[in-house]
């Protein structure tokens, strides 16, 4: 269960790098809990979605563990401004509808598109790196105080592709646009790792952070 004081609860649904994640919320100074409760998820304030894997994979194990629907409110929830969500890597690709690593298999659906292989000619995939975020997006509470062009660290193998350009927050350059960050309202999402992206990534969370304290 997670505790009634807790201000974040990171969704447990058996994906990597959940603990990493509250580990840099915890050094910023957040409440945090790492859960597969169904009752937890929805009462915190904030919800993080983060994960490593393969797409499948990550919807089975929210539908396994029971935390599929709650995942999904939870989302809707922010995405029409209510209380804030952030997806990481997995946790920005299964928003979308359906993804190519697993044919049949649909997400989450709360931002229209998918998310296809990432194809380049001359660059290694994954995508394994540091690349610098050029914003879109005038004005995003998330990247508050960043600079411009701040560098953040990747590692994927598909990219997401929102049907609506409005939804993109930030994008990065390799061998080609990747979508780097999206957000409507409240619902924001990184194919980045913030926990691994040092000073810049430790911002970005506090700024996370300080959204929900704002909402909670």
């Amino acid at each position: 269960m997670t505790p009634s004081n807790t201000l974040i609860a990171v969704a447990d649904y058996g994906m990597g790098n959940l603990h990493s994640v509250r580990k840099a919320l915890e050094s910023l100074g957040a409440t945090v809990s790492v859960t597969d409760d169904p009752a937890a998820l929805e009462s915190a304030p904030g919800f993080i979605l983060p994960g490593v894997g393969a797409f499948g994979d990550a919807m089975e194990g929210l539908r396994t563990r029971g935390i599929l629907e709650v995942a999904r409110s939870r989302a809707a929830e922010a995405a029409e401004g209510g209380r804030p969500f952030l997806g990481i890597c997995l946790g920005m690709q299964v928003l979308v509808d359906e993804g190519e690593e697993d044919p049949g298999v649909r997400g989450l659906g709360v931002i229209a598109g998918t998310c296809p292989r990432l194809v380049r000619s001359t660059v290694k995939i994954p995508h394994m790196g540091w690349n610098s975020l050029t914003f879109r997006q005038s004005s995003n509470p998330l990247f508050k105080g960043l600079g411009d062009s701040p560098s953040v660290y990747f590692v994927h193998s598909y990219e997401v592709k929102p049907n609506d350009p409005g939804d993109v927050a930030a994008v990065a350059d390799y061998e080609g646009e990747i979508v780097a960050s999206l957000r409507r309202a409240n619902l924001f999402a990184t194919q980045f790792h913030p926990e691994k992206s040092q000073k810049v990534g430790l911002g970005i969370l506090a700024n996370f952070i300080s959204l929900v304290r704002q909402s909670a």
